[in-house]
């Protein structure tokens, strides 16, 4: 039996620790929380934990080496939730109450050690921050969530902090709906000097065709000339180390990851021990990390590229982390298991090294033609910090002189439209919400899962619209008119408000104002922060919030179901009323009144492709109720009929006892020479079919399907699927690898946070 044991919370992190820390230590996983809470008390808010059943195993063999150990170390991650769960580790193993419990930035020999030498206790006040945390989403969320779900349809739930971030989404397509895009007309000359070159106008703005054709008739046969030339030196600054916001914001705008991708790999790489401690909101770096990085820039770069800084973390709340996050070892230029942390990896090495780098140096030229023509140049004279992070493209201009000629190869004046305000991506979102002081580094992936997962809110894929624009030139004296194409409206990983979504931000706007105001959710973080510095007892943070909240939840209970219907007119036959509604499954058109109301069925059609409940009009809604009633036959094929309908996941080809997803295609146009090949496509991948059980050719290779949801195997490699028997497929589906599921809890152990 070793000595010491070290309790951590990933299997992964467990093992890089063990490799430092030599033959005295073990180090085992607690493999995330051991307990869960599942019951508080609305009057003195104690809180019920219980022992999750999936971790029986794991707490036994804790208890027994803990038990053998001279000294038991508690070294989970640095955070309140890591001190919760050390916390939770001592409750249960029955630690005393002085166990050692360290923390450290990073998993490196260094650090480790520094830590082994210098333990302290659990602290409490840590604990009671993160226990406020929890008790406040789970109050919020179970009382919340039940009024969402009775008096807004199609609603599952609403949180504490994912609210606010759901109101911002819905305002700013509100904000987008509403604006005008009012069209002007941008001239710009294309001029010759040596070299060819670019100049804009920049004289009154023009804001119809006439005033535009009038002005390049003006520039008729005139000459032009340089009649101004300003140079000038620039600097770029370089950027500040990663924060967990700024590095999920970098990570979506240059790499494409959401947040819960950029934290996995985070996580990965952390737990790795090749990067520090992924969820912190502290712009520090570590003395010997400056010095590192240093080194690597003069050893690499010379001298000239070195430019020592240090940075100070503007929120003063800053508790979750003491250094921003940076590689382990800057010599180490690649590093990861797979693509995601070797490209995050990458951009964490490249942006840490870009803070002690000096900025760049850039020529900037202004040259003026004539009167209201202006022609920018910028040249890199000395990249600095963009060697290594960052992009920079010349835009070189011919060298010229005042009062030197230059000829006019041709002027257009094209017509360009005001853009609206820019939709969120997650990473524009992850910014907003740190601006606004909503939530917390660890809570921000999260957010941004909870809010898509609910239906709430998903992510644009169109690549955008083509319009014509008006576009008029100026060229070898005669001034001509044409057309070109464009792109608008792409929204391709934009965040957009479902239906369901609007419906849900309307509905907690107006009956629980507090619980999506901004800065009535920041002042929460506030507080939370205070109890974390011993500064705000738990329980009298927590009666502040939930006395008002009751009494809202008890108001709200007896408002009217929140629909959000409108009348768009009456069928000018039938004389019924059409309406645009929102269900479960997002916007529609219902002709006729509910059928309790009118003793008969409404016809239902859907809205049309890119209208909503808001926007769709009177005659586009009897349009699609022209549309046929689905579910619908299409034909038959080898005696199956092949038939399109839609559902909660989309619309969908039902063949016998197949139902294939075709969400290329609408159920209610979709012919049958376009749904065939899709059931063909599904008939072949069929390897053999015992009726409940099926062997399948899928898109990741062939599985065994059983009766039920998700209850599939995989057919190993080394076996031919054309050659498993029934006995044998019931065999393997029977011994397949078993998911991770919380059973029902048999006993709960109740704990009381006094603070």
């Amino acid at each position: 039996m070793s000595k010491n044991l070290v309790i951590v919370e990933s299997p992964a992190k467990a093992n890089t620790i063990e490799k430092y820390l030599g033959g005295d230590f073990k180090v085992l996983a607690s493999v995330g929380h051991v307990r869960k809470d599942t019951k508080v008390d609305k009057t003195t808010f104690d809180v019920t934990y219980e022992i999750d059943p999936g971790h029986k195993q794991i707490i036994s063999e804790l208890k027994k080496e803990a038990k053998a150990a001279e000294k038991v170390w508690l070294a989970t991650d640095e955070d309140r939730e890591g001190e919760s769960i050390s916390w939770h580790l001592s409750e249960v193993l029955g630690l005393p109450k002085d166990t050692a419990r360290i923390t450290f930035h990073e998993i490196t020999k260094p650090a480790l050690e520094a830590a082994i030498k210098a333990p302290r206790m659990v602290d409490m006040d840590m604990v009671a921050s993160q226990q406020a945390r929890q008790t406040l989403d789970m109050l919020v969320g179970y009382d919340l969530s039940d009024i969402v779900r009775r008096k807004v349809p199609g609603a599952i739930s609403a949180g504490r902090v994912q609210s606010p971030a759901l109101r911002l989404i819905v305002e700013r397509e509100k904000e987008i709906e509403k604006f005008e895009g009012k069209s002007s007309f941008k001239v710009s000359g294309r001029f010759l000097k040596d070299a060819e070159f670019e100049a804009t106008y920049d004289g009154e703005a023009l804001g119809d065709e006439a005033s535009a054709k009038e002005l390049l008739e003006s520039f008729k046969g005139v000459d032009f000339k340089v009649t101004d030339v300003e140079e000038s030196e620039g600097t770029r600054a370089n950027p500040v180390p990663l924060t967990t916001a700024a590095l999920q914001i970098e990570a979506n705008a240059k790499l494409g990851f959401s947040s819960r991708t950029t934290m996995t790999a985070a996580q990965g790489l952390y737990q790795a021990g090749l990067i520090t401690y992924h969820r912190t909101d502290s712009l520090n770096l570590s003395k010997q990390a400056v010095a590192a990085a240093a080194g690597y820039i003069e050893a690499q770069f010379g001298k000239e590229y070195l430019k020592v800084r240090s940075f100070k973390t503007k929120s003063a709340g800053a508790q979750e982390a003491h250094e921003a996050i940076r590689p382990t070892d800057f010599s180490r230029t690649v590093a990861g298991k797979n693509d995601y942390e070797k490209r995050l990896y990458q951009l964490i090495w490249a942006r840490t090294l870009a803070t002690q780098m000096a900025n760049a140096k850039v020529a900037k030229t202004t040259v003026r033609l004539n009167e209201h023509f202006v022609a920018k140049g910028e040249v890199v004279i000395f990249d600095g910090f963009l060697k290594v992070y960052g992009k920079s493209k010349d835009l070189e201009l011919p060298r010229v002189e005042v009062g030197d000629a230059v000829s006019c190869l041709s002027i257009t004046a094209r017509q360009v439209f005001a853009k609206p305000p820019a939709r969120y991506t997650e990473g524009s979102l992850v910014k907003k919400l740190e601006e606004l002081g909503i939530g917390r580094p660890s809570t921000y992936a999260g957010i941004m899962s909870a809010i898509q997962v609910r239906g709430y809110v998903v992510k644009g894929e169109s690549e955008g619209t083509e319009r014509e624009v008006v576009e008029l030139r100026l060229q070898d004296g005669a001034v001509s008119r044409g057309m070109v194409k464009e792109k608008f409206g792409a929204n391709k990983g934009k965040l957009l408000p479902t239906p369901i979504g609007e419906l849900v931000a309307g509905f907690l706007t107006e009956n629980f104002k507090n619980i999506v105001d901004y800065k009535f959710t920041a002042n929460i973080e506030k507080d939370l922060d205070l109890v974390a510095e011993a500064k705000l007892a738990r329980v009298k943070m927590l009666q502040d919030f939930y006395g008002p909240f009751r009494d809202t939840v008890l108001i709200a209970n007896g408002v009217e179901r929140y629909n959000n219907a409108r009348l768009l007119g009456h069928h000018p036959e039938t004389g019924q009323p059409i309406f645009a509604k929102i269900g479960k499954n997002g916007g529609f058109i219902q002709l006729g009144d509910n059928e309790k109301e009118a003793g008969e069925k409404p016809r239902f059609a859907p809205l049309p492709k890119r209208k909503s409940v808001k926007t769709v009009t009177l005659e586009q809604a009897l349009r699609q109720l022209e549309l046929p009633s689905l579910p619908r036959v299409l034909g038959v094929s080898d005696e199956v009929e092949l038939i399109a309908a839609s559902g909660p996941f989309g619309p969908y080809l039902k063949a016998g006892k197949y139902n294939i997803p075709m969400k290329e295609f609408d159920p209610y146009t979709v012919s049958f020479e376009e749904a065939l090949p899709l059931y063909r496509a599904k008939v072949d991948s069929i390897i053999a079919d015992f009726g409940e059980i099926m062997i399948i050719n899928g898109a990741y290779g062939p599985y065994i399907k059983g009766p039920g949801r998700r209850n599939n195997v995989k057919v190993p490699k080394d076996v031919d699927p054309k050659g498993i028997s029934l006995e044998q497929a019931k065999e393997m589906l029977e011994n397949k690898p078993k998911t991770r599921r919380r059973a029902p809890v048999r006993r709960a152990a109740k704990k009381t946070a006094k603070k």
